[in-house]
């Protein structure tokens, strides 16, 4: 299924009785509307059922009145080769956040490969070679935006430009090593902006033995892409100076699940009162020492939902339109033109919710009945999720 993730097409895809549709676009996260048309992977048309061309589908799916959301957007995981992670010596990670409505990953740099090179050649090559094995090869059809080398001192302007005519898009985590003063930063991360090459920086203290403190001063001044993990992976900056960075600067607000739980519902609090919630972002950081997390981007929904006290379509449009819009990608959000990635939520089996959203406002995480990528079904009922109390069902084709 991971290869043909790559090279199967859709065909048409015609999805209808749709409960609740949640547009991942924070200026307006829930649409009116029903029915869905995917062409090929890519929505084609979104309305009302009577407005739609829902003739000559090869595959109808009747939502049976459940929730459709834009597939979750992982901001912040340390991949390595396939679906394995040496940091768990885990198996089949990806597809199993697949399950948890994850369907694109970006990697924060390829950290954790047993004796990762840290000399400049070498960690081109690791950045370039992991970019075209993921550009290559999608577990679970998952999206995973990998190739995002770890930068070192001595890098010139010549290497970022080398690994962005290579097709690298994205820095690992500023911090992560040898490269941590902030003005020696700032100018690496110039270069970087300068060939298209996102970045973003580690914030908080060390997350294993060997790495070190990133703190406020050295993220305002370095003025990376994206605030990575700004509460902490693990361990955050005091809640003060997280709340100085949220109004200070302008960059990305990334917020992890492995990360300091109460600095998360500070730093989600600020970017309202700020008034930015565009923002914010979402992440897991994992694999990790506490190890993967299936339903971690779910879970931070919950949390950030209930704890914070902020609307949960809301806070799905911090997975979804958020991330793609900062990030730059062509999903995670409901309109023509975008991949049609889709997760199919529930509220979950006897949940004291009375709605999908109203349980996640509780604190509760959804049931997921099914994951599409690309306009192609992924899984049915979630392995990972509790049960949904209804799912949709793929009700036939014709061609």
């Amino acid at each position: 299924m991971a290869e043909a993730a790559a090279t199967a097409t859709s065909g048409k895809v015609v999805i209808t009785d749709i409960g609740l549709l949640l547009s991942g676009d924070i200026d307006r996260p829930i649409l009116d509307a029903d029915t869905i048309v995917v062409e090929d992977g890519l929505i084609a048309a979104v309305g009302r059922r009577a407005d739609c061309d829902t003739e000559h589908a090869d595959t109808l799916i009747d939502a049976r009145g459940t929730c459709v959301c834009p597939g979750l957007i992982d901001s912040h995981v340390h991949p390595v080769f396939g679906d394995w992670t040496p940091r768990q010596n885990q198996l089949g990670w990806i597809d199993s956040t697949m399950n948890g409505g994850v369907t694109t990953m970006i990697s924060a740099g390829e950290v954790h490969l047993p004796g990762r090179p840290k000399d400049i050649v070498g960690l081109k090559a690791l950045a370039i070679t992991a970019q075209r094995a993921f550009d290559n090869f999608r577990p679970g059809g998952v999206k995973v935006l990998a190739g995002a080398p770890v930068i070192e001192k001595g890098m010139t302007e010549d290497d970022f430009r080398e690994l962005a005519q290579a097709g690298v898009t994205l820095l690992g985590e500023v911090g992560l090593g040898s490269v941590k003063a902030g003005e020696e930063a700032r100018q690496m991360v110039a270069w970087a902006r300068k060939y298209g090459i996102q970045s973003t920086i580690h914030t908080g203290g060390p997350s294993i033995p060997g790495s070190g403190l990133i703190d406020k001063d050295v993220v305002l001044e370095a003025d990376a892409d994206v605030i990575g993990h700004i509460n902490g992976g693990h361990t955050s900056l005091p809640e003060a100076h997280v709340c100085e960075l949220c109004e200070k600067s302008s960059r990305a607000i990334e917020i992890v699940h492995n990360g300091n739980e109460k600095v998360a519902i500070a730093a989600a609090r600020a970017a309202m009162q700020l008034k930015c919630p565009h923002r914010v972002i979402l992440g897991t950081d994992g694999p990790a020492g506490s190890g993967v997390q299936p339903l971690g981007i779910l879970r931070m929904i919950a949390l950030l939902s209930s704890m914070a006290n902020l609307p949960a379509e809301l806070v799905f449009c911090f997975a979804t339109g958020n991330t793609a819009r900062i990030r730059k990608l062509n999903c995670g959000l409901v309109e023509p033109g975008r991949a049609a990635d889709f997760v199919f939520m529930d509220r979950a089996q006897h949940t004291a919710g009375r709605t999908l959203l109203e349980s996640v406002q509780l604190g509760d995480i959804p049931g997921i009945g099914m994951v599409m990528i690309d306009g192609i079904v992924r899984c049915g009922r979630s392995r990972n999720t509790p049960p949904a109390t209804e799912v949709p069902v793929v009700t036939g084709a014709g061609h």
